[in-house]
């Protein structure tokens, strides 16, 4: 059942998401590659599942058929589940406005969805960048008095 009037957002219906796309990107940039890649291209094709049951009835359906190519293409290339990502938050757009919530029990869950897809789908496009702990090889010189 479509609804017609969108919930009253409140401040951290824009910071809860953000927050959590930022905890995100700081953990899964320590993930070595390809680990990376392949598992945030399965968890892109995990969110073009989510809104089968979404409000849209048939028409749910066209979003991951649309997006499977995209997600298949991201098991090779970050820029594509970035891709992924922000058609994810277009979709999850419509649903805040007049679909069914992810969560039927919170009613800003799609729009929050789509500030964190937003977010991650940036990091991914900007290609996914490790968080690399630099270690010094060099050997110190040392002065030794006798």
């Amino acid at each position: 059942m479509l609804r017609l009037t969108q919930p009253a957002l409140l401040a951290m219906d824009y910071f809860g998401p953000a927050i959590g796309a930022v905890i995100f990107v700081l953990i899964m940039s320590l993930v070595p590659e390809p680990s990376r890649r392949k598992f945030s291209a399965i968890f892109v094709a995990g969110a073009s599942g989510v809104y089968l049951n979404g409000g849209f009835g048939v028409w749910e359906l066209l979003y991951p058929a649309l997006a499977t190519p995209v997600v298949y293409r991201g098991l090779q290339s970050h820029r594509y589940i970035g891709l992924a990502g922000l058609t994810h938050a277009a979709w999850d757009l419509p649903h805040h406005l007049w679909g069914d919530p992810i969560w039927p029990f919170m009613p800003t869950s799609s729009f929050g969805c789509m500030i964190f897809d937003t977010l991650i789908a940036i990091w991914f496009l900007a290609g996914a960048p490790s968080r690399r702990v630099r270690h010094s090889n060099e050997k110190k010189n040392c002065l030794v008095v006798l």
